[in-house]
C-alpha cells in the first residue's frame, strides 16, 4: 500500500443508520481531554485551526513529525487529532491516516487515553470501516488492560449490529473480527445468527479454506438451523473442490466435523450420504494426506 497520504472529505456525513443505543460510559477510560497537569503550548504543530486548514500533504508530513516528538508534543498533537471526534474519524476512515495514527498508538499512556477515547466516541463507525477498524485492532494490541477492557465492551455491546450485512463476511476472514462473528453466533440470538447466515451465505466454502474463515464456519456446524446450509453448500462444490478442502489444513476439520454432525443427527440423512458419495472417489487420496481422519469416518461405513 503507498504511504502518500490523501485524505478525502470524510466518505459520508455521520448519518442514523447506527442505531442510537445508550452505552454505560466507560469506567475505565477519561474523555475529558486534555489529561490532567497538561497545558497545550500555541505553535503551528498544535494549533487545531491551524491542522484542519492543512492540505493532504500538508498533514501528512504533520503526522509523520508527531511520530518524533518529545513526549509533551507528541501529547498534544494527539490530543489536538482527537479532539473533534468527526475529524478524527474522517483520518482514521482513510488508508495511510489510519496507518499513521496505529503508529501513534502504545507511545505512552496519556497519548493511549486520548486516542482509546476518540475511538469510543465513534466506536461503531470505526469498528466496521475498512481502513478505521485497524485502529481498533492496533489499539487492543497495544493498549494497557484498562482500556483493552472498555474497548472490549463496547465490542460486544454492538457486536450483533457490527457483525451483521455487509460486515460479516469482511470480519470473518480478520484475525480480530472473527472473534466478533463467533461471539455473537455464540449469543444464540435466532436473528442475529440468521443475518450472519445470510451474509455469509456463498461464502461458507471459501472461508473454509482460511484460517480465521474457518473459525466461524466450525461453530455454524454446531447448531442444526446452520449446519444445514453449510453443508448443503460444500454439497453443491465440485467433487475436485470438496477434495482440496478435505485436505487442506483448515478444511479437513471443517469436513470431518460436517460428517460427523450430519451422521449424529440424521434428520437429513441425504447430507451426510451425499457427503460420504462425493468422498469416497478420493478415499486414497485422503488416507495419506491431513483427510485421514476423513478417510477413517469413510472406512467406517463401508
Amino acid at each position: 500500500m503507498a504511504h502518500q497520504l490523501r485524505f478525502a472529505a470524510a466518505r459520508e456525513p455521520i448519518s442514523e443508520e447506527y442505531p442510537a443505543v445508550a452505552l454505560p460510559h466507560p469506567r475505565c477510560i477519561s474523555v475529558a481531554f486534555p489529561p490532567p497537569r497538561f497545558t497545550p503550548s500555541p505553535s503551528p504543530l498544535t494549533n487545531y485551526s491551524f491542522l484542519a486548514a492543512l492540505t493532504p500533504q500538508e498533514l501528512e508530513m504533520r503526522l509523520q513529525i508527531a511520530m518524533d516528538l518529545d513526549q509533551r508534543k507528541l501529547q498534544t498533537m494527539a490530543s489536538l487529532l482527537t479532539s473533534d471526534p468527526d475529524y478524527f474519524l474522517m483520518i482514521a476512515r482513510n488508508m495511510n491516516g489510519s496507518k499513521r495514527i496505529q503508529k501513534l498508538l502504545g507511545k505512552t499512556d496519556d497519548v493511549d487515553a486520548l486516542f482509546a477515547a476518540a475511538i469510543l466516541r465513534r466506536f461503531l463507525h470505526i469498528i466496521t470501516d475498512k481502513y478505521a477498524s485497524y485502529v481498533v485492532r492496533r489499539g487492543m494490541t497495544v493498549f494497557d488492560k484498562k482500556k483493552k477492557k472498555a474497548m472490549y465492551e463496547h465490542i460486544l455491546h454492538y457486536a450483533s449490529h457490527i457483525a451483521r450485512d455487509k460486515h460479516a463476511l469482511v470480519l470473518s476472514n480478520d484475525a480480530y473480527g472473527n472473534f466478533v462473528i463467533q461471539r455473537v453466533l455464540k449469543l444464540n440470538d435466532l436473528r442475529s445468527k440468521n443475518n450472519i447466515v445470510v451474509s455469509l451465505r456463498g461464502h461458507f466454502v471459501d472461508l473454509s479454506f482460511q484460517k480465521y474463515g474457518s473459525y466461524v464456519v466450525d461453530v455454524l456446524l454446531e447448531t442444526k438451523e446452520s449446519m444445514v446450509v453449510v453443508v448443503e453448500e460444500l454439497m453443491e462444490c465440485g467433487g475436485d473442490m470438496l477434495m482440496r478442502l478435505a485436505r487442506n489444513e483448515y478444511g479437513n476439520f471443517l469436513v470431518c466435523k460436517a460428517l460427523r454432525v450430519t451422521q449424529k443427527e440424521m434428520v437429513r440423512t441425504d447430507l451426510f450420504w451425499g457427503l460420504v458419495h462425493k468422498l469416497k472417489p478420493f478415499h486414497n487420496l485422503l488416507r495419506w494426506s491431513r483427510g485421514k481422519n476423513i478417510a477413517s469416518i469413510l472406512n467406517s461405513i463401508r
